[in-house]
């Protein structure tokens, strides 16, 4: 069994409304009317997905014009001033965004930024290399629709951003940057390629199992993260295998592989905004900075290291700590065994199968050398997300992580 949660209270970030199930989509254009608006900026990745072109065109038949803003790649701080130009261009009154991680989160910020008046800028307001300044009050109404289930970004309260002057992924965070409405549709998952399951799977995983270690995790988090993991466990290896369906299609097994991945993602998403992440995501900032690589196939990569890396650290260092019972729970999660016929191991045996049943690449792919990994580990540490890590690690246990996802 795992350790109980500290009597300490703790709060919830939640977006004020969520729609979860097949067909779900259908819900946001009369959403979209009932705020009352009439123009919108339409966030969308470089290829806007068929279900951007289904919501312009069904806002469109209410009398609501959208503003098309294409994101091509991941994020950053240009990507985010040109977004507020664009919406203030269009007089935009709310975001919507559509698509993967990469597009709610430019969304989520442009629609944050565009509140603050010509003389806001988003450097203002960032972490690690910005003022760090909060938010004064509410952005544009923003609303997200993911077509991915890795990032659970419709449901956090920050956007990641790449500064390329700093060669760094570092995240605007505030209250005011959740989502008016989150609508998660299932269906929107058909027929994506086998890498982007696995990657985008992995970083939902991992977005419920590091909570879950989390020094901040609470009742109620670890709740949603039992939930995920099991989820997550029972079907990411059979959808890269399988696939997720065709569009339309009527296959029942794929249809609860993706709602199984689907809700994993939108509880990944509630639990790492309000009990935070670990060392696996304070290395994916800055290695998606230096590297130019994904986030979700960063996150693969270092999952399996991190989780073994801590388990020794907690063993030598801190035999008593909470965290510790809860590797062991972690296995009996993800194999489906009881608790007491699994140790820890076998919960990092299983996702060190998965990742590799996955085909999930090596940082190496990403360029990355043994010459990068002091500065990686020097910038590791000085991310949030290892706040929550269940101890703080050590030069030489970062370093041995960052040789392992090698």
């Amino acid at each position: 069994m795992s350790a109980a949660v500290p009597a300490q209270g703790f709060e919830l970030a939640t977006p004020a409304r969520v729609a979860f199930g097949a067909g779900a989509r259908r819900e946001l254009p009369a959403a979209v009317a009932a705020l009352g608006l009439s123009r919108v900026l339409l966030v969308t990745g470089r290829d806007p997905a068929r279900a951007a072109k289904e919501i312009a065109a069904a806002l469109g038949a209410r009398g609501i014009a959208t503003a098309p803003f294409a994101v091509v790649g991941e994020p950053t701080v240009e990507t985010v001033r040109a977004g507020v130009r664009a919406a203030r261009e269009a007089g935009a009154e709310a975001v919507i965004a559509v698509g993967g991680g990469s597009a709610l989160d430019a969304g989520k910020a442009v629609a944050a930024v565009a509140a603050l008046g010509p003389a806001g800028d988003v450097l203002d307001h960032l972490e690690v290399v910005g003022r760090g300044l909060p938010l004064p009050g509410p952005g544009l109404p923003f609303l997200a629709l993911p077509t991915t289930a890795g990032t659970g970004s419709e449901v956090t309260r920050n956007a990641v951003l790449g500064v390329a002057e700093a060669a760094i992924k570092v995240s605007l965070r505030s209250p005011f940057m959740l989502a008016r409405l989150a609508v998660i549709d299932p269906d929107l998952l058909a027929g994506a390629p086998p890498s982007v399951i696995a990657s985008s799977g992995v970083d939902a995983l991992s977005q419920v199992i590091e909570p879950f270690l989390s020094v901040r995790a609470n009742a109620v988090t670890d709740a949603l993260a039992r939930e995920g993991i099991r989820r997550s466990a029972r079907s990411l290896r059979r959808a890269y295998a399988a696939g997720l369906g065709a569009p339309g299609g009527g296959d029942a097994e794929a249809a609860a592989r993706r709602e199984d991945l689907a809700l994993t993602s939108l509880l990944g998403g509630l639990c790492l905004a309000n009990a935070g992440l670990g060392a696996v995501h304070g290395f994916a900032a800055p290695a998606g900075g230096m590297f130019g690589a994904a986030h979700g196939a960063v996150c693969a990569a270092l999952l399996p290291p991190v989780l073994d890396v801590n388990l020794g650290a907690l063993r030598a260092r801190a035999p008593g700590h909470p965290a510790l019972p809860r590797f062991t729970e972690l296995a009996a999660l993800l194999t489906g065994a009881a608790p007491a016929d699994v140790t820890a191991e076998d919960g990092i045996t299983f996702v060190t199968d998965l990742c590799r049943a996955l085909d999930i690449p090596g940082l190496g792919r990403a360029g990355m050398t043994a010459a990068d990994i002091p500065a990686l580990v020097a910038k590791a540490k000085l991310a949030s997300s290892m706040k929550g890590n269940p101890l703080p690690l050590t030069d030489a246990e970062l370093t041995e992580i960052a040789e392992r996802a090698l």
